[in-house]
């Protein structure tokens, strides 16, 4: 694999990243518990999907072959997606969208810092102003975290259930293969290993303020970032994003 293949893949990951937990955010507009968790959500999902256009914009450009960040979005079908699992999984209850967002959060924090040093200008201008935003989005998530953690009996159970079914999806944001390897190599992604152990401090420093506790054991889906394996939810969350584009392909307001 050559270091552009690389790049190119290692693009897809982030804009698919983004572009996935963005739908998956913005199906809770006009369904969210109160008006300002609406929103508060619906701006989430906007800053995610105005990175996925950066990002799969970018991807488009080193690919080379004329497909712009609409064509990578809409026009791939599931098993040619790069994001990790946890972004695809459903919404479930508030709270477990919350957790959910709270575990990405802490990751792309960490990531888009990394980013910010990376040796193509072209992906450390994207990150520096992506990193803006998640700094916002993980600020609300880990509070809103300890705020139901720590909350009522209810609230508590609630994001317990979400943290005990959420947690094996975390080990596949810090597997690094041959991409993650290459793209280090080259100066533009940080060290996985070195984010891991940065995650998990404040895992666990957040987590035993909201009350909270990490399932034991060390297993971990995997097989999203790669394309090798997705739960079954993406391919029904695809075809809601991509209906309108495959119906009338070309389509423009």
């Amino acid at each position: 694999m050559t270091t552009q293949d690389a790049l190119f893949e290692y693009l897809l990951r982030l804009g698919d990243n983004t572009l996935i937990l963005g739908h998956r955010v913005s199906e809770w507009c006009g369904h969210a518990p109160v008006l300002e968790e609406d929103i508060a959500l619906a701006n989430t999902a906007l800053d995610l999907i105005g990175q996925t256009q950066m990002w799969l914009g970018l991807a488009g450009e080193v690919e080379g072959k004329g497909r712009s960040a609409d064509d990578l979005a809409m026009l791939r079908d599931v098993w040619d997606f790069r994001n990790v699992l946890l972004v695809e999984q459903p919404n479930g209850d508030f709270g477990q969208t919350i957790l959910r967002q709270f575990l990405f959060d802490a990751f792309h924090f960490d990531l888009l810092t990394g980013l910010t040093k990376a040796s193509d200008d072209r992906v450390a201008s994207i990150a520096a102003k992506a990193v803006k935003e998640v700094t916002y989005h993980l600020d609300r998530s880990s509070e809103t975290v300890i705020g139901l953690g720590d909350g009522t009996e209810e609230s508590h159970t609630r994001m317990q259930a979400a943290l005990d079914r959420l947690w094996p999806y975390v080990g596949e944001l810090f597997a690094a293969d041959e991409v993650d390897a290459a793209m280090q190599d080259a100066g533009i992604a940080p060290d996985l290993s070195e984010l891991s152990s940065s995650y998990h401090t404040r895992m666990s420093a957040v987590l035993a303020e909201a009350t909270l506790v990490a399932p034991e054991g060390g297993f971990a889906h995997s097989g999203g970032k790669t394309g090798f394996r997705h739960s079954e939810h993406l391919g029904h969350l695809l075809t809601q994003m991509q209906w309108l584009q495959r119906a009338y392909p070309g389509a423009q307001w």
